[in-house]
């Protein structure tokens, strides 16, 4: 499942799975989902605004731009002719006010059965000479129009020639025409309002998915952040820190992209495909079916497509994996490759792992050069057959240029949500592969069991005991061998042996970073399952060899966001244990800004400042696991002074490899194998001339 530098491989995901996941998401959309429908509603209500531009644009044409009449003359009919075009066309006809004609509106001509309209041109009865049909004869000149050049309607509005209307003068044709250009300024006017109002639903759309994402995003991050911090430590030490970055940002900002690109998107363009579909058989079916041949060479293409893509994605996530965890690898380790002067080595990986990524970055481009001026060149061809099909129907009177020109306006709008889905796709099998990681992490269950009903002891004082404890981080490779003793309240315990005999491995089943396989811990007589972990640590401070200290105030890492801990304890914290005479040096006190880690503070001020912030809460178990070991002589001497006031009212146990520290402790446990082998006082032991006696010589030499 995990690649090379710990990062979990794409899958194979398939189309069940991926339902599966989406299933999944449910819940996290839920609280939104009022927002996510009228998202939705805003998507609708936007396709079906830019299907509408196309169809303004053959309103404009036809019905402004080159409106003309046709001519029936009703002397060439027969009666059934004429009773036969009544009882089915009549609705479409207008009658000249002589009675001899019946005028058609050039787009109700192609309403006309083709092979009644085919009989009726070879018959003479459908004229093939286009008019005008404009306002009343008083309103042209006297003698601009001669008496048998125009057909006055039933209404007194009169038809004329085109032929006639071109050999007026531009200010009497734009006189006549005037209705037309109001009809053409008002069709721009609509044009622009419907675009603003498109932007506006636009902008509503964009915004509430925008919202909604970030939401559920916010929410899902605030989870598997919560879910981090209740795993138990065997889990972070079987998972990279990368890894787990990588779960909370890369792949939660992927879900990010499924939900404010993909979904709206590939929506909207369903919806749109679906629209153009049906505006187009509307429009004309034949026409529409012609269009439709390319489609299935279309879709083809648009699966193979996905499938290359998918795979060039897969590769080029990978590489930008490897790129990322071995930069954050090398950037945190650089002292010791600048120490070791392995700059040169780790330039040439660098190389090669770059140059995969660029391999992989190539084939997506590959992939994409070819899909994208195909479907322009599929594109293209389904015009050329629209302009050759169609062009043919304008010509033959049968299909109107506006129907044409809509046509190709619909064809163009078809094509780019096919290329909008076809990427999408490939975003949404990212997302998907991203939400099989963050479940498979949610559904990973590592925590310590905490007890249904927590108990806590009648007395907090600080009493530990071992009970025949044995545990292993290994199966069958025990770490700790049925280790049995008991620290007194008030008492301080020392525990010597060499590395690697078990002594950090107590102080973790104390603190309960791990529960033992066999026996039990018990502090003030309750066994630490059935404390609570929050009150259990609250009752229990440690300070490790290895400081941690985050970016902030010195204040702030010494209380660590306990709501019991105030400025006054951090001050007598820091006062307790030396540390404030380094913290007074300091421009801002306690109010000081440290970098990473600490990094601006020596290792003997990290030590203390660690000390402080275990001794705040006022602990009634101290454990200082190698606590002085990173600190001068100076500074272990101030830690000392410390730890012999605060141990006088607490329990106190200390893992120690300077033996001269200990000195001082009520008993020391040595331990040799996991297993406590001798005890007793410093003098007690030296007296044994065992193997505690055998550690103070090796460090006296």
């Amino acid at each position: 499942m995990f690649g090379e530098y710990g990062y979990m491989e794409e899958g194979r995901l398939g189309k069940p799975y991926n339902l599966k996941l989406l299933r999944r998401l449910i819940p996290y959309a839920a609280p939104y989902r009022k927002v996510i429908i009228s998202a939705l509603v805003l998507t609708i209500l936007t396709t079906l605004i830019d299907l509408t531009f196309p169809y303004l644009s053959k309103v404009a044409i036809d019905r402004y731009i080159l409106c003309s009449w046709y001519l029936l003359d009703r002397g060439r009919m027969t009666p059934k002719d004429m009773e036969d075009l009544a009882a089915r066309y009549g609705r479409l006809l207008e009658p000249t006010k002589d009675g001899s004609f019946w005028a058609i509106n050039h787009q109700r001509v192609k309403l006309l059965d083709p092979l009644i309209r085919r009989s009726y041109e070879s018959r003479g009865i459908l004229k093939k000479q286009r008019f005008y049909k404009t306002g009343h004869l008083q309103e042209f000149p006297a003698g601009a129009v001669e008496r048998n050049s125009f057909y006055e309607m039933e209404d007194g509005s009169i038809l004329i020639s085109y032929d006639l209307l071109e050999k007026f003068p531009p200010e009497l044709k734009l006189r006549i025409r005037a209705r037309d250009l109001k009809g053409v300024a008002l069709i721009g006017t609509l044009f622009l309002l419907v675009l603003i109002f498109s932007f506006g639903l636009s902008y509503g759309e964009y915004y509430l998915l925008e919202f909604t994402g970030q939401h559920i995003m916010q929410d899902m991050r605030l989870r598997l952040f919560d879910k981090m911090q209740s795993q138990a430590v065997r889990f972070f030490v079987r998972h990279p820190v990368g890894r787990l970055v990588t779960r909370v940002t890369n792949d939660i900002e992927n879900l990010n992209e499924m939900f404010k690109s993909v979904m709206s998107t590939v929506f909207k363009d369903l919806f749109l495909l679906t629209g153009i579909l049906a505006v187009l058989l509307y429009l004309n079916w034949r026409l529409a079916l012609i269009s439709f041949l390319l489609l299935p060479l279309v879709f083809g293409l648009t699966l193979l497509f996905s499938t290359m893509a998918r795979e060039a994605f897969r590769e080029l996530r990978t590489t930008v994996a490897k790129i990322n965890a071995f930069l954050q690898e090398r950037l945190s380790g650089m002292h010791i490759i600048q120490l070791f002067g392995r700059e040169r080595f780790n330039m040439a990986v660098f190389s090669q792992i770059n140059h995969e990524n660029y391999l992989a970055g190539m084939k997506q481009i590959r992939v994409f050069a070819v899909f994208m001026p195909l479907m322009e060149l599929i594109s293209s061809m389904a015009i050329a057959l629209l302009i050759w099909y169609g062009g043919g129907r304008v010509i033959e009177e049968q299909l109107s240029l506006g129907s044409l020109v809509a046509f190709i306006g619909y064809i163009q709008m078809f094509f780019k949500p096919i290329r909008d889905i076809s990427e999408k796709y490939n975003i949404m099998q990212s997302a998907m592969a991203s939400t099989e990681r963050i479940f498979e992490f949610m559904d990973h269950e590592e925590r310590l069991p905490e007890p249904q009903n927590p108990a806590l002891p009648a007395r907090k004082e600080g009493h530990l005991v071992f009970d025949k404890v044995s545990f292993s981080y290994v199966k069958d490779r025990p770490v700790v061998k049925d280790v049995s003793f008991e620290v007194r309240p008030g008492e301080t315990v020392a525990i010597v042996g060499p590395t690697g005999a078990g002594k950090t491995t107590l102080m973790n089943l104390v603190e309960r970073f791990y529960d033992p396989d066999e026996g039990a811990v018990y502090i003030d007589g309750l066994d630490l399952r059935h404390w609570s972990l929050k009150e259990l640590r609250e009752n229990i401070s440690l300070c490790m060899q290895d400081v941690f200290l985050f970016s902030g105030t010195l204040a702030e890492n010494i209380a660590l966001g306990r709501e019991n801990i105030d400025e006054g304890a951090v001050e007598e914290a820091a006062k307790r244990t030396k540390a404030i005479s380094f913290i007074q040096r300091l421009p801002r006190g306690l109010q000081q800004q440290i970098g990473e880690r600490g990094a601006t503070l020596s290792a003997g001020e990290r030590q203390l400042l660690s000390f402080a912030r275990a001794l705040a809460a006022e602990p009634r178990l101290l454990i200082l696991d190698e606590a002085t070991s990173s600190v001068d002589p100076e500074t272990e001497r101030l830690i000392q002074e410390a730890i012999s006031v605060m141990s006088e009212r607490r329990t106190t146990l200390v893992v120690a490899h300077r033996l001269s520290t200990i000195r001082k402790a009520d008993r020391i446990l040595v331990m040799h194998h996991g297993r406590i082998v001798e005890q007793g006082t410093h003098e007690e032991l030296m007296a044994l001339g065992g193997i505690y006696f055998r550690l103070n010589r090796l460090k006296e030499v």
